[in-house]
């Protein structure tokens, strides 16, 4: 038995396999490039190499994309990436009481207490509390976003950088280069502004309790957790698959929905995932709504329609 998560993001897509003990048997971390349905095909032609249609028994999806994800794969459950992330971060560790989360493009904190989320706020706005802030000034520096963390261990020195807004984050760490500050000490002070940046806006108003995850992408930055932990004064746990929680936890879910309906999986198949499909969009006129309809279609027949308030259309064909 095999459990299938997929975590459609706009900067990475996400598909774990896990086994009928919840190990990851499978950890695929892919880019999404703007093309959710291309990413999640490519994940699926690198399955259908190891697996059977028989072996999968459910499948989960989340992430802003977890709707088409669904309607293409054979989703059993469509979860939000709240729920996702805590899921998987409670399988792991029951006593963990704050999630923090940052990945390409967004950012997130989880209040959990006693098993149950309580409280959670996520950031969209603006790009300089992200993962892509820091690629962006990686290639600025002309230094590999997988030494920043490394390099910003090695800083003596503590320049502080207006990290408030991506833009005047550049500027200001433009400035800080012209006056010949070293390249460690800019990028712990970008370290530095990011985590501020989190802290005066994600987590506003938050009550931050250990036992602390801290996942996402960015969270290969040691850096970065380093500069959290100096400012939190508490110890910041980087979960073994930290960048593919959301993922993981969208599979437990689906086993979780399989056994509780104990019916059979709605997986359509390795071969029709791969199918060409073509996604079509139309304005339903039959109220004030006016909702826009998302239809996909296969080679051969319709896979479904999504974005229905009044689930007008779920059987279109």
């Amino acid at each position: 038995m095999h459990y299938v998560g997929v975590d459609v993001g706009s900067v990475s897509t996400d598909i774990v396999v896990l086994d009928e003990n919840l190990n990851v048997e499978e950890a695929l971390y892919l880019k999404t490039k703007g093309r959710p349905l291309d990413a999640v095909q490519e994940g699926f032609q690198i399955l259908q190499k190891k697996y059977k249609d028989s072996d999968i028994s459910a499948i989960g999806t989340t992430g802003s994309g977890r709707e088409i994800a669904s309607y293409m794969v054979g989703g059993d459950a469509v979860k939000n990436e709240i729920t996702a992330h805590a899921v998987a971060s409670l399988e792991i560790d029951k006593e963990v009481k704050t999630i923090i989360e940052i990945g390409g493009q967004d950012s997130k904190i989880i209040i959990l207490r006693n098993g149950i989320v309580t409280d959670f706020a996520m950031n969209t706005v603006c790009a300089a509390g992200t993962g892509s802030f820091l690629d962006r000034q990686s290639e600025r520096l002309a230094i590999p976003i997988e030494q920043f963390g490394n390099l910003a261990l090695k800083s003596k020195t503590n320049v502080r950088i207006a990290g408030r807004c991506a833009v005047f984050a550049e500027s200001d760490m433009i400035h800080k280069q012209q006056v010949g500050y070293k390249e460690e000490d800019i990028i712990r002070g970008l370290c530095d502004a990011l985590v501020r940046n989190y802290l005066n806006n994600v987590a506003k108003g938050k009550e931050i309790k250990e036992k602390v995850f801290f996942q996402g992408g960015v969270a290969a930055n040691i850096g970065m957790k380093k500069a959290f932990e100096d400012e939190l004064k508490m110890e910041l746990n980087v979960p073994k698959f930290y960048n593919v929680m959301g993922a993981i936890g969208a599979a437990i879910i689906s086993k979780n929905e399989i056994e509780k309906s104990k019916k059979g999986t709605k997986f359509k198949g390795f071969n029709e995932i791969n199918q060409k499909i073509k996604a079509k969009s139309f304005e339903c006129d039959g109220c004030s709504n006016h909702c826009e309809v998302i239809k996909l279609s296969g080679e051969k027949k319709s896979m479904g329609c999504y974005g229905d308030r009044c689930g007008k259309w779920s059987n279109c064909s």
